[in-house]
């Protein structure tokens, strides 16, 4: 749960793997992380094959982020959960961010599949105190 160079141990700051963001909740492969110190931001990589990162907002305890991993566990996807942008023309709540760097490759509408991790993410979310 670094920023970039975390698979080497350590990211392109200098900060330690593991020390930019801290686990809150985890459920099978989904773990809910908060960004330690500064603005949200997603991890752009994992030492954790399959693992699916949700980055939630620190001060509002609300989702922001839901990252996925390529199998070099870099980010190649990223689910922006609070905001709007403009794909094709229509403003879009969520939208899907598509590369390593954020937009790098474009936005794009959440498809079917991405809306059901989406809703599946929420609601383990909202659950996870009711065990």
């Amino acid at each position: 749960m670094g920023g970039r160079g975390a698979s080497s141990g350590f990211s392109d700051k200098g900060k330690r793997y593991g020390t930019e963001y801290h686990a809150v909740y985890q459920s099978g492969n989904i773990k809910f992380v908060v960004f330690n110190e500064g603005a949200n931001t997603a991890p752009m990589e994992t030492m954790t094959k399959g693992r699916v990162y949700v980055t939630v907002d620190k001060s509002t305890d609300e989702l922001k982020y839901i990252s996925y991993y390529d199998k070099h566990n870099k980010r190649y996807k990223q689910i922006d959960l609070q905001h709007f942008h403009i794909v094709d023309g229509v403003k879009e709540k969520p939208h899907v961010h598509k590369g390593y760097f954020h937009n790098e490759k474009g936005d794009y509408r959440l498809s079917p599949k991405e809306q059901k991790m989406v809703e599946k993410i929420k609601k383990t979310w909202y659950n996870r105190h009711s065990k």
